[in-house]
Order: C-alpha cells, then sequence, then structure tokens
C-alpha cells in the first residue's frame, strides 16, 4: 500500500528528522487516542493526542499529552500564561490548525502556536503523533520533535490517570 505523504512529513523531511509513517484502521466513531494504540499494538502512553486550547489572555495554544489522559485545564491555563482556558469548538478546529478531529498534529499547523508537550514523552525513545490525517501516526523521537516544534515540556494532564 502506499503511503501519501502528509505535510508533517514533508516538514520532518525538510528538518532531517528521522520518523515513520504508521498506518492504521481508523474508526469514524472511535477517534481516540485509545482506539489508535490498540490498532498500532502500543502502550497507550506512547501515543500521544494533539489537543487545542483557547486561554482567556494569550489565544491558541496545544497541549501534546499521552492518550489516555485528559488536560488539566488549570495546569495548562498556568503554563500558557493565562487565568483560565478550554478547549476549542470542533468546528473551530479546521480553520485554526488545518486539520481535523482525529488527525491533527502538532506539526504544521496553520500558524506557529505555542505547543506545551507533557513531560512524560521524553521518557521515550520514540512516541506517535498524528500525521495530519485520519489512519496515519508518525513514529518519531519526542526530543526530535520538541524541537521541531520548539514545545515546553509541562505537565499539564490531570493527575492519577
Amino acid at each position: 500500500m502506499k503511503i501519501n505523504k502528509t505535510n508533517a512529513a514533508r516538514l520532518l523531511d525538510k528538518e532531517k528528522i528521522a520518523y515513520e509513517l504508521i498506518p492504521y484502521e481508523f474508526d469514524e466513531s472511535d477517534l481516540s487516542a485509545i482506539h489508535v494504540a490498540a490498532e498500532l499494538g502500543e502502550d497507550i502512553k506512547r501515543v500521544f493526542k494533539t489537543l487545542v486550547l483557547r486561554g482567556d489572555k494569550n489565544g491558541i495554544f496545544v497541549c501534546v499529552v499521552p492518550g489516555d489522559s485528559e488536560v488539566d485545564l488549570k495546569k495548562a491555563a498556568k503554563v500558557s500564561a493565562n487565568k483560565s482556558a478550554e478547549m476549542i469548538a470542533m468546528k473551530e478546529l479546521l480553520p485554526t490548525t488545518g486539520y481535523i478531529r482525529g488527525g491533527c498534529s502538532p506539526i504544521g499547523l496553520k500558524k506557529p502556536f505555542p505547543i506545551f508537550i507533557h513531560q512524560t514523552a521524553a521518557d521515550f525513545d520514540y512516541i506517535y503523533i498524528s500525521a495530519g490525517q485520519r489512519g496515519l501516526q508518525l513514529k518519531l523521537s519526542p526530543k526530535d520533535l520538541i524541537s521541531m516544534v520548539k514545545a515546553i515540556i509541562a505537565d499539564v494532564i490531570v493527575d492519577n490517570q
């Protein structure tokens, strides 16, 4: 099966960053990272999801967190220098990021938004993130991802999950 390169993959090529494009069967009714991890046969802690939030002071920012976790809005607001933060509405995702739900990648966003990646990413030699479309994941080094998107490592998830 030929895998078409996504914009995120082309950007990684441009930076000469090593990665693998990993296709999987996606399910329109279950776009969760838990489903992705099961399809890949991987630990859910290695499969990161990209969530887009809006802060009350500084606008849009992105959190990249383990697939089985939930963003703690108070922590996310604090690290992004906002008083409060909320997830953006689903209808705003495509116009804001250029990506659809279940295919949002922290690489190749429409604009350079601040990106906060959960600190557990650094525990792994590789993690998975969306390649920018449903049914395709990027497997890459978290260090490479962090340096490419200039992410800030932060604790932005609800404790004890």
